[in-house]
């Protein structure tokens, strides 16, 4: 049986959509509700954005252990519920202290749903079709970067926070039905025996997903630039109209090419999408440094979206195959941890780089630096990893 779309898959994609729909919506709108309601500036508007990042990487190693500890269908519909709470907290609370208190919860439950939905839509996935699945679920993730955004600014624009917060609690509530409708096999939701007591570095970091993590980490550090600095890089060129459309792109550049990625990476292995994907990549922020006009925009929007949706499924993939079955849920937590770190490093260091050597050479030099790097290490640790096998062969003949 190697049925892909399945009703827990889509289950789990549909809840990872509308989490990541939330946190989007909320960057994109929540700034605007504190600088025009609360008379916050841009310090406190960032703040929010801050105090969401504390919990989520805060918690997401956290959330790993939990996950494999625990049975996970209550798991989520607790993580959920919470969800739902936190939304409903937003209408009442409506000063910078509430608000900071809340997206620091906020990003503490969002660590839990997304990571649980992630370790589950890859245990409910046929072996043979699992780098193909991963990429179809990743999908979800990009899709909620373009749609959040838009669908915030909207609502936030036309009618104001009266109806934004209650939007939020609507989401909510449908996450809740989309994530909890499902009863999982047991041998999804069920935790694993425990093996030992105590406490160590291994409950919450999976050591043989950290290389795999690492290096899609550094992929995620360049898009940090991309996602963090686009909208002041295309005002300083005139195209803030335009960054909307860079986006939608992006997505449908991913959409139509995932199919195609995906079976070649389950047939003929990570090496053919993995090397074309950082070439692209980098040719893309290249291309993406230079540009002058709306076309060159799209253009890098189109070459960037072949290569970062080739390497991050992959990346994800990786990390989780690493790992036994049992260890999912910290393996995919370990992921996901690389990758808050490396867009909350993107944020704070390439904006000294920006500052102080303009965009251009961010982009062209420093990102594209940072991409051949990563693709370096994959390099690097695929030949150890040959030789490693190799050796271990020759031992047991």
């Amino acid at each position: 049986m190697n049925k892909l779309w399945t009703t827990e898959f889509i289950s789990m994609g549909g809840c990872n959509f509308l989490v990541f729909m939330s946190q989007y919506i909320m960057i994109a709108a929540l700034p605007i509700f504190i600088m025009d309601d609360l008379q916050g500036g841009e310090l406190e508007a960032g703040m929010a954005m801050t105090f969401f990042q504390i919990g989520t990487v805060a918690c997401r190693p956290l959330a790993g252990k939990l996950i494999d500890s625990v049975n996970k269908r209550t798991l989520m519909l607790v993580a959920t519920l919470c969800f739902g709470l936190i939304m409903l907290g937003f209408n009442y609370f409506q000063t910078l202290t509430g608000i900071y208190g809340l997206r620091l919860l906020h990003g503490v439950i969002f660590a839990i749903a997304t990571t649980a939905a992630a370790a589950m839509a890859a245990m409910v996935l046929p072996a043979e079709r699992k780098g193909e699945g991963i990429g179809y679920f990743a999908l979800t993730t990009n899709l909620a970067m373009v749609v959040g955004p838009l669908l915030g600014l909207v609502i936030i624009g036309s009618w104001g926070a009266e109806m934004f917060f209650p939007f939020m609690v609507m989401l909510a509530l449908f996450t809740l039905v989309v994530a909890n409708h499902r009863r999982l096999p047991d041998a999804v939701i069920l935790p694993a025996k425990k093996q030992r007591h105590g406490i160590s570095v291994s409950d919450f970091i999976e050591r043989r997903s950290v290389a795999m993590s690492s290096i899609g980490g550094l992929v995620f550090f360049a898009y940090g630039g991309v996602l963090t600095f686009i909208p002041l890089y295309a005002k300083s060129l005139g195209l803030q109209q335009e960054t909307s459309m860079f986006f939608a792109v992006f997505a449908t550049v991913i959409v139509l090419t995932r199919p195609i990625v995906g079976k070649i990476f389950d047939t003929k292995g990570p090496d053919y999408t993995i090397y074309p994907g950082f070439l692209c990549f980098a040719l893309g922020m290249i291309i993406f440094g230079q540009i002058s006009t709306m076309l060159g925009l799209l253009v890098s929007a189109a070459i960037l979206g072949i290569g970062f949706g080739a390497l991050s499924p992959a990346f994800q993939t990786l990390a989780i195959q690493s790992a036994p079955m049992e260890r999912s849920g910290v393996a995919t937590a370990t992921y996901f941890w690389s990758l808050d770190i490396c867009v909350g490093l993107a944020a704070g260091l390439l904006g000294i780089v920006a500052a102080g050597y303009g965009y251009t050479f961010m982009y062209s030099v420093v990102c594209t630096g940072v991409i051949a790097a990563a693709a370096v290490c994959y390099f690097v640790w695929n030949k150890y990893q040959q030789g490693y096998i190799v050796m271990m062969h020759k031992t047991c003949e």
